[in-house]
């Protein structure tokens, strides 16, 4: 593939990144607080560790999806994401695919970059000049 058009699709495939990334998070806040798309009681509990922790999924999710305050939620987003991999996954063993990690370290990854390389072209921070 002609390495131009690659580069002319980067910024766009960054705004794609972020979206699904941002979606792909949210699902989590989604099942913890608001039992979708299951079928079963949250099991979280009002202001416990894993509330806050849905809250923080919920609302970066969001906010990442559509591109608002990019950075700042991807920045909480990446710190959030690498706590839970230390605090759940890592106790488990040194090895992200053998303690269930791995997802937590990608994400973790994923919104860092995020902080550093912005919403993209496609996105609210775009349209308002705060990218």
């Amino acid at each position: 593939m002609n390495n131009a058009v690659l580069v002319a699709w980067q910024p766009r495939m960054l705004s794609l990144l972020r979206f699904m990334s941002g979606l792909l998070l949210l699902q989590h806040g989604c099942l913890k607080l608001l039992d979708f798309p299951a079928n079963h009681p949250p099991a979280v509990v009002f202001g416990n560790l894993m509330w806050f922790g849905g809250l923080i999924e919920l609302v970066c999710g969001v906010l990442l999806a559509v591109g608002l305050f990019t950075r700042p939620a991807a920045f909480l987003a990446s710190g959030f994401t690498a706590v839970a991999y230390f605090m759940v996954h890592f106790s488990r063993g040194i090895y992200p695919i053998l303690n269930g990690g791995e997802l937590a370290a990608l994400y973790s990854f994923v919104f860092l970059f995020l902080v550093f390389a912005g919403p993209g072209p496609l996105s609210v921070d775009a349209k308002r000049g705060a990218e």
